[in-house]
């Protein structure tokens, strides 16, 4: 998947506008913060891609900044650079590999966001995670969900950041802007998540794609179950 150019090429064989949204109510910081204090029972719906390298899998983390706009929870996501050796191009969550000095999941997230775009953590508060999710390129990748008091000034390392950007919490919430796409891969079929977000002014929609979308979609049931 990775390895994949120009993924919004590929046809959408299904929305799944048969869904119900999350509903507003749900999608307040307050909300946030009791459910995953008091998580229901509920299922993940991606948990791991076909890996395409043999190496030696890697623990990471990335941040799901949810930033606590007058309008509602927006989150915060990254464009990488396109001369990145894993993912270049594409959308995610700030993050990165985990290193020996960080403490747990969520120490990483928050170092890894404070490097790639300036985040620092006095306006983070961490609420809780998502379930490990698999990439094709073998990291082992730990969803660590925060809420951001803004104000705040963001510094992007523009070796591994193109740019930033922030879309409605309750768009990515709704699986009427979910697509799923078919692929024929190495010879056999792969389907992934898409959630195309256009903001007001833009030519052209950011293509939310691959392990980001599919994270995402596992917010969805945990915030729908």
């Amino acid at each position: 998947m990775a390895l994949i150019r120009e993924p919004q090429a590929f046809p959408v064989v299904g929305v799944d506008a048969h869904l119900p949204p999350v509903a507003e109510e749900r999608l307040t910081p307050q909300a946030l913060r009791e459910r995953f204090a008091r998580p229901p029972a509920w299922e993940p719906e991606v948990l791991a891609e076909r890996r395409l390298f043999a190496r030696t899998p890697a623990h990471a983390s990335v941040l799901v900044p949810l930033v606590q706009r007058p309008q509602g929870l927006t989150v915060l996501l990254t464009q990488r650079t396109e001369h990145l050796s894993d993912h270049p191009g594409q959308i995610s969550f700030p993050g990165g590999r985990c290193e020996p000095a960080d403490r747990d999941p969520a120490d990483t997230a928050l170092r890894e966001a404070e490097e790639e775009v300036g985040l620092a953590r006095r306006h983070v508060e961490v609420i809780g995670q998502l379930p490990l999710y698999k990439t094709v390129t073998a990291f082992l990748v730990t969803p660590v969900v925060a809420l951001v008091q803004p104000p705040f000034e963001l510094r992007v390392d523009p070796s591994e950041v193109a740019e930033v950007f922030e879309v409605p919490l309750a768009f990515l919430m709704c699986p009427a802007h979910h697509q799923r796409h078919a692929v024929e891969f190495e010879g056999e079929r792969r389907e992934f998540f898409s959630m195309p977000w256009q903001p007001p002014g833009r030519d052209k929609p950011y293509f939310i794609w691959g392990a980001t979308a599919a994270m995402l979609r596992n917010f969805y049931r945990f915030l729908a179950a």
